[in-house]
């Protein structure tokens, strides 16, 4: 039996204590460097954060925009780091969980305290609003995995304070076909042996991966020898190259006095690999019934 978790890349870290369990992690995206796009805005007079001047960015014009997604497709932040040197960002946030989609989002208020309703937030510069009510309309948008942004075209209007003045704007993101994320699978051979000198219980089994990443795994197995419960943990790691499986073999010590004997025991293996395409870990489970012979 397999399952699969994604998690982000500076909460990697994973214990085994006893017998593992199973744990779901959602993964927030990496912010992703913008291929080609735009974002221009302008203010009304009296307008706090336009000033009521007008504000154009590209990527053809040496502006830097990045943008972040998340895992559900409800949210899309596009950040601008000016060639001129001014920096902004703009936020849409669908309401709830529900996917941004093409259609108009009325009601906004300012993100990320925008609760079950539609959020937006244009500030920069030095300037953001308190609290503000605005609209955007979500033109095109469409999604990879893992909240990965390809293509994302919106309007927007923003008043800062409940003021009648008003910013305006629009955002064209296009970015290439997303890269698949990494495929990683476990596989424990259900045989291993007992060592009758040290007690030790030995593992072994293959990975194989759809990139070239560093596999580690690690786990525990549990068995009744003589009416007693013994149990032990194993860790170790491997490259893991596409296009063939790798093998792994891992040592599990007893906790206790009495060692691993010959007969059945249960293997719970994690095994982790890092995604590089999406900036975060990928971690596989596989529960199995090995049975050891003494060696």
């Amino acid at each position: 039996m397999q399952g699969t978790w994604r998690k982000a890349a500076l909460a990697a870290a994973l214990s085994i204590t006893g017998v593992l369990g199973g744990l779901a992690i959602a993964a927030p995206a990496q912010a992703q460097t913008v291929e080609s796009g735009s974002v221009s805005f302008s203010g009304d007079p009296g307008d706090y954060i336009t000033g009521g001047d007008s504000y154009s960015y590209s990527t053809e014009n040496g502006d830097q925009l990045t943008t972040n997604g998340s895992a559900d497709n409800s949210y899309v932040s596009v950040s601008i780091s000016g060639y001129n040197g001014d920096w902004w960002s703009v936020d849409f946030d669908a309401p709830g969980s529900a996917p941004l989609a093409p259609g108009t989002y009325k009601g906004a208020t300012r993100y990320p305290f925008n609760g079950a309703g539609p959020g937006l937030d244009l500030s920069g510069n030095g300037r953001g609003c308190n609290e503000l009510t605005g609209t955007f309309t979500v033109i095109n948008a469409v999604f990879g995995p893992n909240g990965y942004v390809q293509t994302f075209d919106a309007t927007f209007e923003q008043h800062c304070e409940g003021w009648e003045a008003a910013a305006r704007g629009e955002v064209h993101i296009s970015n290439p076909v997303p890269p698949d994320p990494l495929d990683l699978e476990l596989a424990v051979a259900t045989d291993g042996i007992a060592n009758r000198i040290n007690g030790n219980a030995v593992l072994h089994g293959t990975v194989t991966c759809n990139q070239p990443t560093s596999v580690s795994l690690e786990g525990g197995v549990t068995q009744i020898v003589r009416k007693v419960l013994v149990r032990g943990t194993f860790s170790t790691q491997v490259s893991c190259t596409p296009g063939s499986a790798t093998q792994w073999t891992a040592i599990a010590v007893p906790t206790g006095t009495t060692p691993f004997g010959k007969g059945k025991a249960e293997a719970i293996t994690r095994a982790t690999g890092y995604d590089a395409e999406y900036d975060e870990y990928v971690t596989v489970s596989n529960t199995s019934v090995v049975t050891l012979t003494r060696s």
